[in-house]
This record gives C-alpha cells, structure tokens and sequence, in this order.
C-alpha cells in the first residue's frame, strides 16, 4: 500500500514515522518548500503526545533538545497568582511535558524519517496542489514543483493524507467554498530571547490585564556558559475594532507594543527584558478554521491544522497533530480496507478536535484571567475573594479532560499501541 503525506511539518513527519511503526514502509511526505529549515518560535508537547512519541522511540532524544516543565501559572498583569498547578511528572504523569523550539522538533522528526524510511521519503520542492480519486481506488496527487520549471507531477497513491496546515491545499479540493481561515481580531508578536532562568528554571507563565496577554517559557533547562537559556515568549492583543481584514495586524512598534508590557513582572520574570533583547521579533494575526462535519473522504483524509487549526490556547495544537498521527497509523493497521480504516480515523479524533477548536475560540483555560480582570481590574488582595478555587480548578480540570492531557488519561495505556507488535519498552516514572 502506498501512503503520500502532504507536509512535512509536525503531524505529517509523526504520520510518516507512526505508519513505519506498524509496517507500512511505501510512505512518501512532500514538502512544499525547498528546504526544511528549524524556523519558528517554542512550542509544548502536552505528556499525552510525550507518551505516543515515546512509542515511536523518539522521547529521550526530544527530551534532551528542550525543558521539561514543571508548572503552569496564570497571572493577573501585576503579577498576582490567580492559578497555579504542577505539570507533567510533576503533576503525577508519567511522561514529561516538555518545550522546545519547533524547528528543534521538526529537525528530529525529519531526521528519523530519513533513517526508518530512507533518504528519499521527504521529497521537498513538492507542493501537493489537489487530487483526483480514481475509479478503481486510490487517488492520483497533483505536485507541483519550484525548481527548474519542472511540469506539474502527478503521483499515485492509496491513501492521500492533507496535512499541508492552515492553508491546506487538500482541504480546499475537499472543501472548496470554505474561504479563508477565521481572524478572530488578535494579534500576536513572538520570540526567543536568551535569559537568565526564571521562577526556578521549569515554569510556564500566562498573565494578562484583559486585553493584552503573555506567554512565557523556557526552551531549555540548564544555563550556557553564559549563565542564560532560550525563552520563548508570544504577546497577543485583540486588535482595535474595523481593521480592515487579518493582513493589517499591527507589526512591532504599532499599537502599543511593547510599551503596554513593559512593566509586567511575576516574580523574577520581567517582560521588558525579554521584549527588548529578542534577536527578532514576528508579528502576524490570530487565525483558525471553523469546525467541519467530515475528514476522510474515500482514500483521503486530513490531519493537524489542515483538520482542525484552532486558536493557540492550552498550548495544544503541536500536541493533537501529534496524536492524529498516531490514531491514523493504528486504524490502518486494525482495518484491511483503507476507507474503512480513514472513517475510522475520522470518528475517533475529529469530534473531539471540534469541540477543542471552540473551546479555544473562547480562551480555554486562560478564561480566567479575563474573568479576574473583569472583577478585579486593579488587582486583588486574595484571589478567593475574586473567583473561588473550585471554580478555577473546574475550568483547569475540564479543559485538560477535553484534551486528553489529564493525569488518569495520560497515565492510562496508549489507545494507539500498536498491533503488529511487542510495544518497545521506554523511559517512564
């Protein structure tokens, strides 16, 4: 059975190396660009997407390249506690929850692709631009090519799977009145700044005031020479009301950034420094994509942002392409037909991918800080006296039981352990 992935970004390279893991070896990833590149800013793989990659024997060598996080805190602006709890092993997982830069991550999934499945399993310079099914089964994939003014390809395969991100070229052939993706009126600015450990070195901060907001964490564990490690940091703003369309989201400089931020500090974080000693410094618009009612059409599927691209709270985008991957590989290693094995696919992980798509539309966990400045826009005193601990710990507790990363579902056996074989021992607590 032949197997073509459009993209080779996180979902698609895990697809790749979680198909290899149940014997299929015909698995080809095309890549739009021209070289895979580690581009990108920090990004966190929740303990159930740890889990599934330490199946795929990958944990330890992603564990090494990055943090492995201990607690999560929201904060009001001044810095004032609203919630605070342990992660990963910490928190009585036994897989890490660890940050690292994504184009760290890219790079090692690249590189074990190439060494499962051979050198040429990553074609690049290999933008998929539709497909057409073909009568007898499978499709025929149109590529197009850069380089050399090369014609269009066109390539056959049993099992097409999109996961070709926000702009996903297969999802527009299945969906071709969709449009363009969502803006939901929020900027953000992102980058990596080499800091001076903070909060005792394995902490993720969230703080806001309302309108503005910063997510803060750290890319490594262990200070350089230097005595500093990469943090990565991302400052979002809903935008002033009648911008006239995603594309006019505020650069660097405009619209208040960084000065609205600069006198943020929890603890011996300090926002000002971070903003100003960032090499560089991306700015672009909020976008997501509605829910849709199908992802597996025939031998065609999609995975990822191509599935589900929803608003970055919860950190959980990086963590659900991850666990796509894995639940595709395991329904067309328990199904002899591939359609049937892509509908299954489809109703195991895209219901619930719907309702985390809405569910960040409305800030996930991060609601909270909203809710506090609402009722407390100066600060407060104790925080029960604002908002009760029951009600933060229900909002924090439903959010990760949505998503599949709470301590009895982490802890729980892999659903996607493979059939074909003895599950490999790996490193858990």
């Amino acid at each position: 059975m032949k197997f073509l992935i459009a993209g080779a970004g996180i979902g698609g390279l895990t697809a790749a190396l979680s198909l290899h893991s149940v014997g299929m070896r015909d698995v080809r990833v095309l890549e739009a660009v021209p070289e895979i590149r580690p581009l990108g800013a920090g990004v966190n793989l929740l303990p159930n997407a740890v889990r599934e990659l330490a199946a795929l024997e990958l944990a330890e060598n992603l564990a090494a390249r990055g943090a492995d996080l201990t607690e999560l805190g929201y904060y009001n602006h001044l810095g004032q506690e609203i919630w605070r709890e342990p992660r990963g092993r910490a928190g009585g997982s036994r897989w890490p929850q660890l940050a690292l830069h994504r184009g760290a991550l890219q790079t090692a999934l690249a590189d074990s692709v190439r060494a499962r499945l051979g050198n040429t399993a990553i074609t690049t310079d290999a933008r998929v631009t539709g497909f057409t099914p073909l009568p007898g089964g499978g499709v025929e994939v149109s590529v197009a090519h850069r380089a050399g003014d090369r014609p269009t390809e066109r390539i056959r395969a049993d099992v097409l799977v999109g996961a070709d991100g926000l702009r996903s070229a297969v999802r527009q052939t299945l969906y071709p009145q969709e449009g363009e993706p969502s803006f939901n009126g929020t900027a953000v600015w992102r980058g990596v700044t080499r800091s001076a450990p903070f909060l005792g070195g394995r902490a993720m901060v969230v703080m806001g005031d309302g309108r503005w907001k910063a997510v803060v964490y750290p890319l490594a564990v262990h200070p350089d020479a230097d005595g500093l490690v990469p943090v990565n940091w991302a400052v979002s703003r809903t935008v002033p009301e009648g911008l006239p369309s995603p594309d006019a989201a505020p650069a660097a400089g405009d619209d208040g950034f960084p000065a609205a931020v600069a006198g943020w500090r929890c603890g011996d974080l300090r926002m000002a420094a971070l903003v100003a000693d960032s090499e560089a410094v991306a700015s672009f618009p909020m976008l997501d994509r509605d829910p849709v009612p199908r992802w597996s059409f025939g031998a065609v599927t999609l995975l990822g942002d191509a599935a589900h691209a929803m608003a970055p709270m919860g950190s959980n985008a990086t963590t659900q392409a991850v666990l796509d991957a894995r639940s595709l590989a395991h329904a067309l290693a328990t199904h002899d037909d591939p359609i049937t094995a892509l509908a299954a696919y489809d109703r195991d992980r895209r219901p619930r991918m719907n309702r985390l798509q809405l569910l960040n539309r409305a800030k996930g966990p991060e609601v909270v800080i909203d809710l506090v400045h609402e009722r407390a826009p100066d600060g407060f005193g104790r925080v029960e006296d604002v908002v009760s601990a029951d009600r933060l710990a229900q909002v924090a507790g439903a959010y990760a039981r949505a998503a599949g990363f709470d301590v009895p579902s982490v802890n729980a056996p892999s659903p996607y352990g493979s059939p074909n074989r003895p599950r490999t021992a790996v490193r858990e607590r």
